[in-house]
């Protein structure tokens, strides 16, 4: 069930990307499609491999908090890339967004599935 939530987390993310991106944050000179951003997208989630050192004691803090900023930083950097901006900013803009309404949908779904405080 892990492996099918990441694989439909990815290309959820890459979908939001593409709309806010191409249709709500577009320069002049962008030009995109969905199977770019989930190449680009798919690559930049490459350093969460790293994730895998976190089994080493005392280690996995400090493993996970530099692969999410690792993560972080090539995801602006891919959506920059494959949305052909100019501006940095702008990608941030759209990540930070996308990561708003990916994190809205998801309390959605936890609150209907019965998540968020219940005791099992």
């Amino acid at each position: 069930m892990g492996t099918i939530a990441a694989l439909a987390g990815w290309y959820v993310w890459a979908w939001l990307t593409y709309l806010i991106g191409t249709k709500l944050l577009p320069e002049t000179q962008t030009k995109a499609d969905l199977g770019e951003l989930l190449r680009t997208i798919g690559f930049s989630s490459s350093p969460g491999l790293i994730r895998v050192l976190g089994i080493i004691p005392g280690f996995t803090g400090i493993v996970f908090f530099s692969a999410g900023i690792w993560m972080l930083v090539a995801m602006v950097i891919a959506v920059r890339q494959a949305l052909d901006y100019r501006s940095t900013l702008r990608a941030v803009g759209v990540c930070a967004i996308g990561w708003i309404i990916q994190m809205l949908v998801m309390w959605l779904l936890f609150s209907m599935m019965g998540g968020f405080g219940k005791a099992v």
